[in-house]
Parts: C-alpha cells; structure tokens; sequence
C-alpha cells in the first residue's frame, strides 16, 4: 500500500493535535520534527522536505484562521494543502493534437515496466473513446519486441513492429503511416532504454523526438527506487525535455517519497500511476485524491469511478430486484466477489474510505485477492443449481461433497456460506425503499 508508513506517523501527530485546545509555537515545532522526520523517512527528497516544513510551519503560525476549524484541525488543512501543492495541484491530463492524430512518446530505462506501461496506457485510452495502435521501436533489448506484441494482443491494440530494421525513426514514421491508414487516432511508440542514463541513449531519442515530432513525451519510472526514480526523472527532464511522467509500482511502495518530490524536482508533473499488475491497473494521478488517501480521510471520488466503470446501472437495478425478492444467491455473491477483485480486491477499496488506510485493516481480515476468488468460485462451482439458489439444504453430507470436489476443506465451504449470509443481510439493508442502491459501495455499509 503506496504512502502507508508516512500516513499512519502523520496520521499519530495530528492525533496528538486534535487533542489540544490551543496550540502554542512548541506544539508546532515538535509537530514540524515529526513530520520532517516522518517525510524523511518515506524517502522524500531532503529540499522538498525542508522547504513543505517550512511553508506548513509558516501558515500554522500566521493569523488566518478558519472559523470552522479547531487549531489542531487548521494545521491538518495547512497539511493536505501543501500536499496537494507539492504533487502538483491539480490533475494533469494528456494533451491530444486537435487534428485528430495524436503521437505518445514512451522513454524511459529498462527495468521500468515501460512495454507493459504502453500496453496500459493503450486500454486505458481504449476505455476512454480513443482507438490506439502501439509501435515497437525498442531495437535493442532481446523479445522487446515480442513483448509489446502480447502486451498489445492482451488489450486489444494493434503493434506496428519490423523485426528486421535497426532504424528506430524509420520504424516509427512507418508506423505513423500504418495508424493513419488504419483510422488510428493515436500512436503510442515504445521507445529502447538503458540501465542508466547516458549520451547515446539520449541522442538516439533526440533524433527521435526530431523526427515524429510528439505531442507528448511520457516518462516512465520506477516508484520502488524512491530518489534514484526522482534523480532520472531529472535527468531525462534535463537533457530530452518530457511532458509527464508515468510512475509504475506505486501501489507496492509503502514509502512514496518518489512520487511526492518528482514534481517539485522536475517541475514536471505525474500524469499516471501503476496500481497492480493487470491491463487495467493504471490511474490518472490526482494530487488532491492521494493527499486524502495520505493522510487518512479516503479517497471516495476515486472509489465510485472505479465503481460505476465495473457496476453498470442495469446490474444494479437487476441485483437491487433480487434482493427486495430475497433472490440474492450464492451465483449472484460470486458475481459481487468477482467485481471487487476485478476492481483490486477488498484491500484496495477499503483504503480509500475514510478513516480506512490499509495498514488498520489485519491480514485476517483482507482476502488473498485472485487465489481467494478462485478458491470461493471452486466451492460454488461444486454445489447442485438448487444448492446454489437455496443454501439452507446444505447439511453436513452435502458440505464434505462439495468440498470433495473442490479440493478445499470443509472448513472453505462453511467460510464461504457465513460470508455469503453477512453480505446478503448488509446488501439487503440497501435495498430497501428509499434507498437506492449503486453498486459495490453498499457493501461497505
């Protein structure tokens, strides 16, 4: 979980905050040293630390204060504020050519997740009305090209590849030329990297960026490698000139110092985050929503998108139907179950309600994600139609078959039949009239 270490520390200083009636110059230093310390600690850039404790420090102790808020709940504000400013303030979209063709360059060094980033990056444009095509201009790195091709196979977008030319301009205006006959209307060329920065890899994508000309250039990196990820940020910032940058692997940094300097650093802001392994897995960047989730007042408005984009009205308005009917079956649980893991896993959703970081969430009660699923839809899968829709025959006989033939213990079959009864009664207390009910978040209560 991306920010967990830095939110739960800031987390206990404001605890301390909202517990004192009048804050005094000292209370302030000795929060100021403990978010410092905390900001450090999450591998923040040391000027972009120095620099957010001063202005924090700075605004806490001025005379503007909001009537509505208590002093500890200002210095809370004054915090999420400067957050937000330091990942950029707002949102920062992709810009598209007002002709109609639109050309993405993708850099950045090897190990990055660069080819899979492209392949995301093609699905979520997909999603979003564009038609896209991906071309393979990586020359160097062995099954670069291979790769881009599954990549691109698995989302449904095209690859442009020669596997014979050692040309990467040529391939690339040839690909500009395949996408316009195509009906395209955006191309997104993969691009060769290095393990480090150095002239020749910066020459070859000058000579490229001369040559296709680009509406944008989009840095990927690598949030694991915390300051080294901001400094090649820099680094190509400084010698190729980019538009954003795409940061991979943030939903497995529980740090983020990367992703709260690089924009202070570069000047250059995060367009898009990686959040999992999957086609899917990649969200715009908003610096509001993540300085929410950071210091522990959720991220709602990111939960419903991802909500409505899985839970369509028509399904809502047919499963509502069976539960006002008490129909809701154990095909109709395995259905929900599967929605939540399309969308992350319980984990991941429970994270962006407020109050709800996924470091206050035990292993016990977080599902192991696809393995889970797969081992509730084995139990399922197992059980007679009239075991699915009436759950109440399941005596102890039926229970040691069905887990015979799922190759689970009797133990997973009596798990699943509780969960299922606690979610129907939860769903069905949103069901009720008045109460319209939109998808997953009822789950939740």
């Amino acid at each position: 979980m991306a920010f967990e270490g830095l939110s739960e520390k800031l987390q206990g200083v404001f605890k301390k905050l909202k517990g004192k009636g009048i804050l005094s110059e000292a209370d302030i230093d000795e929060a100021m040293r403990e978010i410092k310390l905390a900001l450090l600690e999450a591998d923040v850039n040391f000027k972009v630390v120095k620099e957010f404790v001063a202005n924090v420090k700075e605004k806490a102790l001025g005379k503007e204060i909001h009537a509505s808020l208590n002093p500890g709940q200002q210095v809370i504000k004054i915090v999420q504020d400067e957050l937000v400013s330091l990942m950029g303030g707002t949102g920062s979209k992709l810009t598209f050519s007002p002709s109609g063709f639109t050309i993405l360059m993708m850099v950045g060094l090897q190990g990055t997740g660069k080819t899979t980033t492209c392949g995301k990056l093609a699905a979520h444009l997909k999603t979003n009305g564009k038609n896209p095509m991906l071309a393979a201009c990586d020359i160097y790195r062995p099954a670069a090209i291979d790769q881009l091709e599954i990549v691109g196979e698995g989302v449904g977008v095209p690859v442009y590849a020669d596997k014979e030319s050692k040309d990467p301009e040529a391939i690339a205006n040839a690909a500009i030329k395949e996408a316009k006959r195509l009906g395209k209307d955006v191309l997104i060329v993969d691009t060769a990297g290095r393990l480090q920065i150095d002239e020749e890899l910066m020459e070859e994508l000058k000579l490229l960026k001369k040559s296709i000309r680009p509406h944008e250039i989009l840095l990927v990196v690598d949030a694991l490698m915390g300051q080294d990820a901001v400094n090649s940020a820099k680094g190509f910032s400084d010698a190729l000139g980019i538009d954003g940058i795409i940061m991979t692997k943030l939903d497995g940094d529980s740090r983020g110092g990367a992703a709260l300097s690089t924009k202070t650093v570069t000047g250059k802001p995060i367009k898009f985050i990686g959040v999992g392994e999957k086609s899917d897995a990649l969200e715009a960047f908003h610096p509001d929503r993540m300085a929410g989730r950071i210091l522990g007042m959720g991220d709602i408005t990111t939960l419903i998108e991802q909500t409505t984009a899985a839970y369509d009205d028509e399904q809502a308005a047919k499963m509502e139907e069976r539960l006002r009917k008490n129909e809701f079956t154990l095909e109709d649980f395995l259905e929900q179950m599967g929605t939540i893991n399309k969308m992350g896993g319980l984990s991941k959703l429970v994270s962006m309600l407020p109050g709800m970081g996924a470091n206050k969430i035990s292993d016990d009660q977080i599902s192991d994600g696809e393995k889970e699923f797969a081992r509730m839809e084995a139990v399922i899968l197992s059980m007679t139609a009239e075991e699915r829709r009436d759950p109440k025959v399941l005596n102890a006989s039926r229970r040691r078959r069905i887990a015979a033939g799922s190759g689970q213990p009797v133990s997973q079959v009596n798990s699943l039949v509780k969960r299922y009864d606690e979610t129907r009664k939860l769903m069905k207390q949103f069901s009720k009239p008045g109460k319209k009910m939109r998808g997953l978040p009822n789950m939740f209560g």
